[in-house]
């Protein structure tokens, strides 16, 4: 469609009348509208309009045919999608009557530029569907005070002004105004002047409904001012860019020139050149395997040939540095000195005795042999007993560097053994990471969580774990990422777990295990008093003199508010304690505070440990539990429901293996009643209901089978069994008592709780003796070999 299809009078017209519209000139009564959206359309402007042809393209050529040539431009926000959606009464008060000058469709949309002459305000419709004709009427501003009208035009003209040099393509545009007005009319230069801005169309629209001209320049000037603003900002931070991109353009014709200079006189090598001989210079004074040289060899030949821009040269660099960065055949002296040893177990440890004496043999292993490889220690214990830091105490009593990470959660093999070379942001695995950063061969190499480990599609990493950890094969450790073969025989590896559950057997298999049990009381006092309070003291920066903490106080934290096996809950209680002193210091700074007993309450609130009360009475036994945070008495209660019929019922959240001891133990109490001096008939009419108390923990192990027999013994026979006893062992449906794990932590937990008489299987006699001495003091502990043992000890007056 031409220009002549939509409307050859506009054409016609303009061939004939190019100048402009006239203030005076006669206005139509009658005209058509068309809605635009984005922004209103104001009298003082000319720009094209660009609308849709359905269904404008009947109203332009209407327009054609009227002897104005004129429309109405209606601002809409959302615009309509049709002209179905199009609803007259939702326009708002005033448009802009425009005349039309080169209408033309192109790109499937119509255009035509638009001249405006007039603001217009709609009486009433003629024909309220396409095309849509309106009858209108132009508004007039009253005469408004001609100097504060004058004040305010000076105003916006000033602000125009400061516009110009900050945006040149404003200075067209004011070009045209000054062509088309008189300097000294307000109301075109308002208008021109809100045209200007980048203002939102609901605000604009406000301007062109505010017919008085002085109330509209007093909406107009604060758009103008935000405009300068804005555009002085934008100035701003585009000549900052320019400065900058400048800089860096000179600084790098002057490098490049310089680069040119220094090559012609021969006194210095290009980029190539010098990587080649950064790398070759780390390689110098190192024994690197054959094997490793000559793949080397061959990358650094390869670098030579590469142009420095390729994606090549970056891979096979990133390659390099990483090959030359691993200390070939650097290893550090060992301090293969006990003394010193123990010296620094026992400044950094309280208590573990054991540990010591373990670690202290693995060391003169090590010593009499004059070298200390090829080993894996695994450090087994509860949370918070320090078993990452009798790792780092090893490698300071060896005199080697420390390097430590966590295998927790980890799913992708590559975090072990690298990627693979050709995928884009490859790196070396966690173990090469490590001999880069300790620049030896020979590091103590701490690999924690390692019972956390998990599984992906990416792989399994305790999988590719057993070439790094096995003796046998680490000498020869291929990362995928070098692909160079690498001998870790020489690094000592620290591993820790929480639990030996979860960890698979071939790599269990591979380590030696020293487990790490829990604290009793006594212990946990030395540790707050030698190192967590001290610690926390010193984190704060508070002089010991004007913070102490009394021995009572201290025991008071470690009974009732950190019972763990541990000593992390102990160390941030005390970190509470500091920091709530800390703030009544500075409140009065001439004072100092001890914390007694009393106190803390204040400062920590009730405590959620309180003294427990041994239950006792007919059908309650306390058996002895092991848990992955450490030792727990577990209370274990029966009673009779009723005699209708015969029944059994368990509660506690119990696992399998639990439930099943406790059917074995119904099972030999109902068999062997009359054995143990219990109503023989007792079971065949008794609903008997066995419960472990705390039911939201989960329980689970053989190794309460003789505890849940002897609270059902108790029950049948309607006799309490001796107070204070406590008690741990499997039980088999012959009345065997077989061993059970866990014997140190039992122990301890025993202890905690005040119950020295304690009854063990007899085929744990050997882990008991080789317990410390201060944990076996004064305990009385009967070791039984049947369940006749045990009701034994509960039952002392059937000996009589």
């Amino acid at each position: 469609m031409n220009d002549q299809e939509i409307a050859p009078e506009i054409v016609e017209e303009e061939a004939s009348a190019n100048s402009l519209a006239l203030p005076d000139q006669t206005l139509p009564d009658q005209v058509y509208v068309i809605p635009i959206h984005n922004r209103p359309f104001f009298p003082a402007q000319v720009l094209p309009v660009v609308v849709n042809p359905e269904p404008w393209a009947e109203t332009l050529k209407r327009v054609g045919k009227t002897p104005h040539h004129s429309l109405a431009l209606f601002y809409m926000d959302p615009p309509p999608e049709d002209a179905e959606d199009f609803d007259p009464d939702k326009l708002p008060e005033h448009g802009t009557l425009v005349r039309i000058h080169h209408a033309s469709q192109e790109g499937g949309k119509l255009q035509f530029v638009a001249q405006g002459l007039a603001r217009v305000r709609i009486r009433g419709w003629l024909s309220r569907k396409p095309p849509y004709l309106a009858e209108v009427d132009y508004p007039k501003s009253a005469q408004d005070p001609r100097d504060e009208v004058k004040a305010y035009g000076m105003a916006l003209i000033n602000a125009i002004k400061e516009l110009l040099p900050l945006n040149p393509l404003y200075s067209e545009e004011l070009k045209n105004y000054l062509n088309r007005f008189s300097p000294n009319d307000p109301s075109p230069l308002s208008d021109f002047a809100a045209a200007l801005t980048t203002a939102p169309g609901n605000e604009l629209q406000e301007v062109l409904d505010t017919v008085p001209v002085l109330k509209r320049m007093e909406k107009v000037l604060p758009l103008l001012r935000k405009e300068v603003e804005v555009a002085r900002l934008q100035s701003e931070l585009s000549a900052e860019v320019n400065r900058k991109i400048g800089e860096h353009q000179r600084e790098f014709f002057l490098k490049e020139q310089l680069k040119i200079i220094q090559r012609e006189l021969g006194i210095t090598k290009d980029d190539r050149s010098a990587d080649a001989d950064e790398f070759r210079a780390r390689l110098e004074g190192r024994t690197v395997p054959a094997a490793a040289r000559k793949r080397i060899d061959e990358e650094l030949n390869k670098l030579s040939i590469l142009e420095t821009g390729s994606p090549e040269y970056a891979v096979t660099r990133n390659y390099l540095d990483w090959a030359t960065s691993i200390p070939w055949g650097v290893y550090g002296k060992d301090r293969l000195d006990l003394a010193h040893a123990r010296k620094v177990l026992d400044q950094h440890h309280a208590g573990m005795d054991d540990i010591k004496a373990r670690i202290i043999e693995f060391l003169a292993v090590g010593a009499f042999k004059g070298e200390i490889a090829g080993s894996i220690v695994l450090l087994v214990g509860p949370p918070g007993v320090g078993k990452t830091s009798v790792g780092k105490s090893i490698a300071e009593s060896l005199g080697r560097p420390f390097y430590r990470f966590s295998v927790g959660g980890m799913r992708d093999e590559a975090e072990i053994k690298g990627h693979r070379r050709t995928y884009i942001g490859a790196l070396p695995g966690k173990l090469v990471q490590a001999l880069k950063e300790v620049e030896v061969m020979n590091p103590v190499i701490m690999l924690d969580e390692i019972d956390k480990l998990g599984a992906s599609h990416q792989g399994d990493p305790a999988s590719a774990l057993l070439e790094t950890l096995d003796p046998e094969q680490n000498a020869e450790f291929l990362d995928h990422y070098l692909d160079l073969r690498l001998d870790l025989s020489k690094v000592l590896f620290v591993c820790t777990a929480n639990t030996l559950d979860s960890i698979p057997g071939p790599l269990l298999d591979r380590m030696e295990v020293i487990r790490l049990s829990g604290y009793i009381a006594e212990e946990k006092f030395a540790i707050a008093k030698r190192h967590l309070w001290p610690r926390q003291l010193e984190k704060a920066g508070v002089p010991k003199k004007r913070l102490s903490i009394g021995d009572a106080a201290l025991k008071a934290v470690i009974e009732g508010y950190a019972r763990e096996a541990g000593v992390r809950q102990l160390e941030k209680q005390l970190g509470k304690i500091v920091r709530k002193a800390v703030v009544r210091l500075l409140e009065a700074p001439d004072t100092t505070l001890k914390i007694g007993p009393k106190d803390l309450e204040d400062y920590l609130g009730m405590a959620p440990f309180r003294k427990e009360q041994h239950l006792a009475g007919v059908g309650i036994v306390t058996g002895l539990a092991w848990t992955s945070l450490g030792g727990a008495t577990l209370p274990i209660e029966a009673t009779r429901i009723h005699t209708l019929n015969r029944g059994f019922k368990l509660t506690g959240k119990l696992g399998e293996v639990m439930k099943e001891s406790a059917e074995i133990a119904y099972s030999y109490v109902s068999s062997h009643l009359k054995q143990y001096k219990g109503d023989p008939g007792f079971f065949d009419q008794a609903f008997v209901h066995l419960h472990v108390p705390e039911g939201a923990t989960p329980k689970d192990g053989p190794s309460a089978g003789i505890s849940m027999a002897s609270a059902l013994l108790s029950l049948a026979r309607n006799q309490a069994p001796k107070q204070d006893v406590a008690m741990t062992g499997e039980l088999t449906l012959t009345g065997q008592v077989l061993a059970i794990g866990g014997v140190r932590e039992k122990v301890i937990a025993a202890r905690r709780q005040k119950l020295f008489e304690l009854i063990l299987p007899e085929a744990n006699r050997g882990d008991f003796e080789e317990l410390p001495d201060y944990l076996k003091e004064g305990l009385t502990v009967h070791f039984a070999k049947r369940f006749a043992d045990v009701a034994k000890v509960l039952f002392p007056q059937d000996r009589a």
